[in-house]
């Protein structure tokens, strides 16, 4: 029997502290950027570092707070779908008992969903589930040692964080600093750039997924912008008295973008195929399991799961406040309350038939990859395009769709079932890392399941207010507060962006299918050639998914995170040389300098991100009280500087960077 502290008030506490901190941090890198990043490791570290400040600390104490944190950090991925209401201008704001009550829902059904996969995907698997080991490893680690290993961490991530806040208060607070530059020139008709971003988040983001994926997402970029833009602006007639930038970005956002969703959609619907066989097996092994453990065997603490009872009282819970949240959204749209209950319980049973399905997926493919490269945005194309259709037969069927207000509640209606799709996918994509952190420590599954639901109900509080603080601070690409706002400081919200458009063309039967056929095939032939790789047991691998990420994101993201995975490739390679120059076991001493890279880069992260949200609350206020949305900016012409002085900035970090994650290595 387990007699250590484990799922305690202060834990508890903690991890609702740390829960707000990164769901705010996910929530503003997610619309700026369209990537959220795991918290499992920072929160981790954080909560080791603070609860040795009292005495009883423990592993599974320590466990329960990094459970809950990263519940709340992956559920903030919703917002890839929810500010499309706004775009369509369906919502005026985020109504806070029905962002609170999607999200809740949706990410409780999500931990619910995973619960009985535990046994076969995690006791009884082999998959890697890279975070969840590294996590349990730093755990252990932090354990052993005399409070050193986890300040250590601890400073790590003060370090990162303290860097990317005072770069981004500058950027973005004094405007002193640019965020990316690009040179644009034409061939003949042809348009083409040179362009880099200065991100540190997004610089981090691409350390923690790793060279493969970055070059992946590097074809990407030159399949969109070697290739795409270049051919499309050659053969089209286009203004040439418009800057080259506006009319490339309009070719980006017309066109090849499409290829991109394309490549992400057959991604994520291959990534499903090839799993339904292992997660019907996991499915039999675990209901088997379930069904034993409730015949009244004892069961060890380390194997004991919520009962079924209990998960289906929560669930059934669960559905009845979808029943009613769906209820209210569809309320005001002037239906029959026949056809209103008809589209309710179609859209609840579509969330949660898909919920499960993607819940297994997405858990599945966490074990073997991450979490960082489980097809999340795929699964969304996917959901909106599915319900769409169902909506639009349904619709059509009985005049719903006769009117634009008609195809416009539609539209809105599709893009609120697809965020609870993608609440239970986001929370399910996570908790098996979780879980599976649990188990190598030896921890009470059902407690880390309860710290999950406690997790999803923290950061289901704070996601509206945190969205509606960004939205009337910097407003979302297609949806402004108001109309005299700096449009360069705009939140681009690209999934969101491409949700709404990919809706909208349907029920208006104007999607131009061309670009995403496009990049279905070609997401196809990169899907058989990296069939061809592991067939061959090449270490080289192409993941469609980041190529479709690549295609799909701008290249002012795309290009930090690449140079990112680069310095992941560098600090990996100078770890192996410098410890066999000190005699020293190779794999041993990367193991610590990529420890130490990924808690400076969850830092710099998490400072960028924060400060994002601070000045959004300075914007706000300033705007409340007449003043304008750039309250700190310095009202200076510098002309080329601050994009010389962020590329000068971006360089020396990147330097100190790789030093600092090389100085972990010590004879």
């Amino acid at each position: 029997m387990n007699n250590l502290r484990e799922l305690t008030l202060r834990g508890t506490i903690l991890g609702a502290f740390i829960t707000v901190i990164f769901t705010a941090s996910n929530v503003y890198l997610g619309l700026k950027v369209g990537l959220t990043f795991s918290s499992a490791i920072p929160a981790a570290v954080i909560s080791m570092a603070i609860l040795k400040l009292f005495s009883g600390s423990t592993i599974l104490e320590n466990n329960m707070v990094q459970t809950q944190a990263s519940a709340a950090g992956t559920l903030s991925s919703i917002i890839f779908v929810l500010p499309g209401l706004l775009m369509i201008g369906y919502w005026q704001d985020f109504p806070f008992w029905l962002t609170f009550a999607i999200c809740a829902a949706g990410g409780m059904l999500g931990v619910l969903f995973s619960i009985p996969l535990r046994h076969v995907m995690v006791v009884k698997s082999n998959l890697p589930y890279p975070e969840g080991v590294a996590a349990a490893e730093i755990l252990k680690a932090g354990s052993k040692s005399d409070n050193k290993e986890a300040n250590d961490g601890l400073k790590d991530i003060l370090f990162g964080g303290i860097i990317a806040s005072i770069v981004s208060l500058f950027t973005n607070g004094f405007r002193l600093l640019s965020e990316s530059t690009a040179y644009w020139f034409t061939t003949g008709k042809s348009i083409f750039q040179l362009p880099m971003g200065f991100s540190l988040a997004l610089l981090s983001a691409g350390y923690l997924i790793g060279i493969m994926s970055g070059i992946a997402i590097l074809i990407g970029t030159i399949i969109g912008w070697v290739f795409g833009v270049p051919i499309l602006s050659a053969i089209t007639d286009y203004d040439t008295s418009q800057p080259l930038s506006k009319v490339a970005m309009g070719f980006w956002a017309k066109d090849i973008r499409f290829i991109g969703a394309g490549v992400i959609a057959i991604a994520a619907v291959w990534t499903l195929l090839t799993l339904i066989k292992p997660m019907i097996e996991g499915l039999k092994i675990s209901f088997k399991s379930m069904r034993s453990d409730v015949s009244g065997n004892d069961i060890a603490s380390t194997e004991r799961d919520l009962s079924p009872k209990a998960i289906l009282l929560i669930m059934g819970g669960m559905l009845v406040i979808l029943l009613v949240t769906f209820y209210s959204f569809i309320a005001d749209s002037g239906l029959s309350a026949g056809m209103a209950w008809t589209l309710v319980f179609c859209a609840v049973l579509f969330a949660f038939i898909m919920g499960f399905l993607v819940a297994a997926a997405c858990g599945y493919m966490a074990g073997l990859v991450g979490s960082s490269a489980s097809p999340i945005s795929g699964i969304a194309i996917v959901a909106v395009v599915v319900i769409s259709l169902i909506l639009l037969g349904l619709g059509e069927a009985n005049g719903m769709l006769a009117s634009i207000e008609g195809s416009n509640f539609a539209t809105a209606l599709a893009l609120f079932t697809t965020s609870a799709v993608l609440a239970i996918a986001c929370i399910s994509n996570d908790n098996l890392q979780d879980l599976k952190t649990g188990h190598l420590v030896n921890a009470t599954p059902w407690k880390q399941q309860v710290a999950l639901l406690l997790g999803c109900v923290v950061g289901a509080i704070v996601i509206a207010p945190i969205l509606e603080i960004l939205y009337n601070a910097y407003g979302f690409t297609g949806a402004l507060p108001r109309s005299d706002m700096d449009t360069t400081q705009v939140l681009a919200a690209p999934q969101a962006t491409l949700m709404t458009t990919i809706a909208k063309g349907i029920f208006a039967h104007q999607l131009d299918w061309t670009m995403i056929l496009i990049g279905l095939a070609l997401g196809a032939v990169i899907i058989i050639i990296d069939l061809i790789l592991a067939q061959n047991k090449s270490n080289f691998r192409i993941p469609a998914l980041a190529v479709g990420l690549g295609i799909y994101l701008p290249p002012s993201i795309t290009t930090p995170i690449f140079i990112g995975t680069l310095l992941s490739w560098i600090i990996k390679r100078n770890a192996y040389k410098k410890a066999k120059a000190q005699n020293l076991d190779p794999e041993e001493q990367f193991k610590k300098a990529d420890r130490k890279a990924a808690l400076i880069a969850s830092g710099l992260i998490v400072g960028e991100s924060l400060v994002g949200v601070l000045l959004a609350i300075v914007i706000v206020i300033s705007i409340t009280n007449g003043g304008n949305d750039a309250p700190l900016a310095i009202p200076l012409d510098l002309g080329m500087l601050p994009q010389l002085l962020g590329l000068f900035v971006f360089v020396g970090i990147c330097t100190f960077f790789i030093r600092r994650a090389l100085s972990a290595i010590k004879k």
